[in-house]
């Protein structure tokens, strides 16, 4: 094999092992991010998966370390941040919470869409990266909306309601920053908001379901 064809092979196999175009959803807990991604999954068995994020907490009561999260320890994770290795990271109640290149690669090497549900600072800090993914904000139609969605949970306590409620404030001011996303759908009409999530993803959906039967 000449030289040149080698290289083209490698360049195919590169292309092969990076797999579909990841996805990176943003927005406020109660715009309905996990309800529309229930629906995909639901709808597209094995087109898409999820990467697995890591944090420096200890495990809660049945998660699994690999599954649920990677669980390390602060000192690894500090080492694998300062060696380039994560897209994004941040720091919650003391503990440290990110996502690494590997497990996005994870997921694309077995030729899925991968899905990154990050806040708004993840989503700047992946803007900083190669990943090149598709990016969509998941927006309530209005700040009375969501806090009747959160009240309507019975989850929260009103000390924690009212840190989501001014966090989501914040997200949805930052959000507004031209040409920090590909699609902002206002999640007033489930199945609206679903037909629009559908609609930008088509094209990789359609790719990934297309490579499985050749």
């Amino acid at each position: 094999m000449s030289w040149r064809r080698l290289r083209g092979a490698i360049a195919r196999a590169a292309a092969a092992m990076q797999g579909p175009r990841p996805v990176v959803l943003s927005g406020p807990s109660g715009a309905g991010k996990s309800t529309l991604i229930k629906k995909l999954f639901k709808d597209y068995e094995n087109v898409f998966g999820f990467s697995v994020s890591h944090t420096t907490r200890k495990p809660r009561p049945g998660e699994v370390n690999g599954k649920d999260y990677h669980f390390v320890t602060r000192e690894e994770m500090k080492k694998e941040i300062d060696a380039g290795e994560f897209l994004e990271h941040a720091e919650f109640s003391g503990n440290m919470y990110g996502t690494s290149k590997a497990a996005v690669q994870a997921v694309q090497a077995q030729n899925q869409i991968c899905i990154l549900d990050v806040d708004i600072q993840g989503v700047k800090n992946i803007k900083r990266t190669d990943l090149n993914p598709i990016y969509i904000s998941v927006q309530p139609p209005s700040m009375d909306v969501l806090e009747k969605r959160l009240r309507d949970r019975q989850t929260e306590t009103e000390e924690s309601l009212l840190k989501r409620l001014s966090a989501a404030r914040v997200d949805l001011e930052l959000s507004k920053e031209p040409g920090l996303f590909d699609l902002v759908i206002v999640n007033d009409d489930l199945e609206k908001a679903y037909s629009e999530l559908k609609e930008v993803l088509l094209k990789e959906i359609q790719k990934t379901q297309e490579s499985r039967k050749s």
